[in-house]
């Protein structure tokens, strides 16, 4: 008797999906089943519920994929950065491409779908989804996005951060183990207070301010009178908090309000640290005209901002609907004209790409060696939404899809006057 071998889900799957991909899968394939297929030497992606192929039935591509990881319906053995980075290179080095798929390829993988049990309604988005309401950009949904990701609580971000408590790039100026996560976080708060050349009793206006770490430290150690804004209540609490232990109450100002509400002008220097990505698109002139308006004449702005390449989307759907809802970057060039434009002349721009690779490496190894104490606070749910947010934005970092630089603009005087130096290496001195 001849005895016939069905092929497992494993094999299923991976005919379907190199159908889909128009080439062969660059990874190792495990599904539920037990089945095995691809190269041994290849990273394994494991499929433990056929709901994870549901999910990418009702939303195909990059959201469908990260709703199955995050709900651990999905999963990498071994180095998450190694099977990301595996299926990048394949999509660039060997042109994958979604083909376009006849009627017979869709009857076919309709077929397959229904051989491997996973046809059916879909499956409801995991609670940890952003679920914003209300017109792009309005005030109520700035802040509820605002809010999903800045109020996770402070403990967390306490955990997750140094004790500088900055979330944004630091400036890399040694190397490891000597110079550490710590030293870049104070070099980049020291080089934007000498590219804003605070003294002490300059008015500085911090938009975004975090947890406070350019407020306090400008405060502290350049003797700056600071106006902090943020949008999100935890953070204002925090640096409240940190503003009164600290003594700096005759110094630091907590503002928790939108910055369309900021009222008042003629600041010193005005600061925005990696916020302007939140404000969108069709507002960012709004934004930029807010900047020129709130500084005095001579007085110099620094905008820290992620930004993508021209030919990448930045962030993308997992971005957008679990990290940063409403994000959107531009290419460098694009902002710089929306900064001149609203009557600002941009001096100096500096990419730190190469060091947000390096700052989020450093989180995302904190989240590691802490990955207990992270599930116990906020959920094992969260906490992978978190890995596959640092992995993932360290690579893209790491293969320039997306980057982050800081541009610093003066608002002219009469006849021109700018107030700057004429060559900026004291900026970088012993940081």
């Amino acid at each position: 008797m001849t005895t016939i071998t069905r092929p497992g889900a494993a094999h299923l799957l991976t005919a379907l999906v190199e159908d889909a991909l128009g080439g062969s899968l660059p990874l190792r394939l495990r599904a539920w089943d037990g089945t095995e297929t691809g190269s041994a030497d290849a990273p394994v992606v494991v499929v433990r519920s056929r709901r994870a192929l549901r999910r990418l039935l009702w939303q195909p591509g990059e959201l469908g994929l990260a709703q199955a990881y995050v709900t651990g319906e999905l999963d990498v053995e071994g180095d998450l950065a190694e099977g990301l980075r595996a299926m990048w290179a394949a999509q660039r080095e060997r042109g994958l491409r979604p083909p376009r798929l006849t009627s017979a390829d869709r009857a076919r993988a309709l077929v397959t779908a229904v051989r491997l049990g996973v046809v059916g309604p879909p499956p409801p988005a995991p609670a940890s989804q952003a679920r914003l309401r209300g017109g792009l950009h309005s005030r109520a949904r700035d802040r509820a996005a605002i809010s999903h990701h800045y109020d996770l609580s402070n403990d967390f971000y306490s955990l997750l951060l140094d004790e500088t408590m900055a979330y944004s790039c630091g400036y890399w100026a040694g190397d490891e183990p000597d110079f550490t996560a710590v030293d870049a976080q104070r070099a980049k708060l020291e080089l934007i207070c000498r590219k804003l050349a605070l003294w002490p009793g300059a008015r500085l206006l911090d938009i975004g301010c975090g947890w406070g770490s350019l407020a306090l430290y400008a405060a502290e150690r350049h003797g700056a009178q600071v106006t902090a804004v943020t949008l999100a209540q935890e953070q204002a609490a925090y640096v409240r908090g940190q503003v009164h232990e600290r003594g700096l109450t005759e110094r630091v100002e907590v503002l928790c309000q939108d910055y369309r509400d900021v009222q008042g002008g003629g600041y010193d220097a005005v600061s925005t640290v990696e916020m302007g990505e939140h404000v969108g698109d069709a507002e960012y002139p709004a934004f930029a005209a807010a900047l020129q308006r709130l500084v005095r004449l001579c007085g110099r702005v620094l905008v820290q901002q992620m930004s993508r390449g021209p030919n990448a989307p930045g962030g993308g759907a997992f971005i957008e609907a679990y990290i940063a809802p409403d994000m959107h970057m531009r290419p460098l060039g694009e902002t710089v004209a929306l900064l001149e434009e609203a009557g600002l002349e941009v001096r100096h721009t500096e990419s730190l790409r190469e060091h947000y690779a390096r700052t989020v490496a450093a989180w995302h190894h904190t989240l590691e060696e802490r990955w207990d104490a992270f599930v116990r606070l906020v959920g094992e749910e969260t906490a992978r939404v978190w890995r596959l947010y640092l992995v993932g934005g360290a690579l893209a970092f790491e293969e320039g899809r997306m980057g982050v630089d800081q541009i610093l603009a003066v608002r002219p005087g009469p006849g021109g006057a700018a107030g700057m130096p004429a060559t900026p290496g004291a900026w970088y001195e012993d940081l």
